[in-house]
């Protein structure tokens, strides 16, 4: 195994045992360790490194390590060795000629963040669901992050798991067909999806006069939001529908806020929050502890104020096979002193701040 495979199988170890009780992760340490790691191996990440004057030597602070925009991930391959795997941007913002790459050198690294922090938040009563998952298989989409996190959610923390997504879209009748055994057998269930096959299967048990009520420690976790909807659905109709069509409160509704280009997720506060009794806590997203959310300033790239609507900035450790510190055009905001809330995504051009970095990875 090679020294690059060596750090990230460390810091999996280290994250598997932080989900372990084990003690908690040094964040600053990692951090500076993963930076003089991607300095060293991710050439294109060197480039804006070096034009920007930052190297291992001279950050002092963990801001100072430069981010790079998701927007590169179109354009670069941004890893510090050969991938194991590369998985794919859907496409549906920017069309399928610009989708993303993310190359992943380490597969272990990417489950042992993903299984974990899914523990951590759609998991924390310890319960092994039946899931239901609608989505292809890894098998049709070995490019999507999310379909290979949910074969593993269903091979190491689930009962069973079964894929409703096949090559003509959702199977709504071998799904509705699914959903009424596990009614009937009363066991708990785990729906997990993107939000519009959602939207497809709340559609198709009204039209059907369809409804279920799944077993208690039922859960739903969907991803995305009202991107792709065909008619609009708020949060709170999500909710409702939820309730109505399967029987699931929407305490036990978990959105998951994950990205191509990250292999740490956010998910929905709700369920932890009930589960450890801060029931009247806000709703908001959680990150896991080698996870961390900077909100900044579109143009200049400054930290916002406590509450203030921004770009959001990832740094996530446990990309240390790419670049851990990644810039999005999402909009959102700090919640509390723990959570972010999504507010939407920039309209219209690029960020100035973005096009800045985006700008120093070209040509010099």
């Amino acid at each position: 195994m090679t020294d690059a495979l060596l750090l990230e199988a460390e810091l999996a170890a280290a994250i598997t045992a932080v989900a372990e009780g084990g003690p908690p992760l040094d964040f600053d340490a990692w951090a500076r360790r993963i930076f003089a790691h991607q300095f060293e191996r991710n050439a294109p990440y060197r480039t804006v490194c070096e034009r920007r004057g930052v190297t291992p030597a001279v950050v002092a602070r963990l801001e100072d390590v430069p981010a790079v925009p998701t927007a590169a991930f179109r354009h670069l391959e941004l890893t510090c060795g050969p991938p194991e795997a590369v998985f794919r941007t859907s496409g549906t913002t920017s069309g399928p000629a610009a989708r993303g790459s993310h190359l992943v050198p380490n597969l272990a690294l990417y489950r042992a963040s993903a299984l974990a922090a899914f523990s951590r938040f759609v998991l924390p009563d310890g319960a092994r669901p039946s899931c239901v998952l609608l989505l292809p298989s890894v098998a049709h989409r070995p490019e999507s992050s999310l379909v290979r996190m949910c074969a593993w959610v269903g091979e190491m923390l689930g009962r069973d798991a079964e894929w409703f997504v096949g090559d003509r879209g959702l199977e709504i009748e071998r799904l509705l067909e699914g959903l009424g055994e596990r009614e009937r057998s009363g066991e708990a269930v785990l729906v997990a999806g993107p939000t519009v096959i959602f939207a497809d299967l709340f559609e198709a048990c009204r039209t059907r006069g369809r409804a279920f009520r799944l077993g208690p420690g039922s859960r739903v976790m969907d991803t995305g939001g009202a991107k792709g909807l065909r008619r609009p659905l708020s949060r709170a109709g999500f909710f409702r529908e939820c309730w109505a069509h399967l029987g699931v409160a929407g305490y036990s509704c978990v959105n998951e806020f994950g990205m191509t280009e990250l292999c740490s997720q956010r998910y929905d506060s709700a369920f932890a929050d009930r589960f450890h009794g801060r029931n009247l806590a806000p709703r908001r997203l959680l990150a896991p502890p080698w996870l961390r959310t900077r909100v900044l300033d579109p143009d200049t790239l400054a930290t916002v104020l406590p509450g203030a609507t921004g770009l959001l900035c990832h740094h996530d450790l446990a990309n240390a096979g790419s670049v851990s510190v990644v810039l999005t055009e999402d909009l959102g905001r700090t919640v509390g002193d723990d959570g972010i809330e999504i507010v939407g995504r920039v309209a219209g051009a690029m960020p100035r701040g973005c096009g800045l970095l985006l700008a120093e990875l070209g040509p010099a």
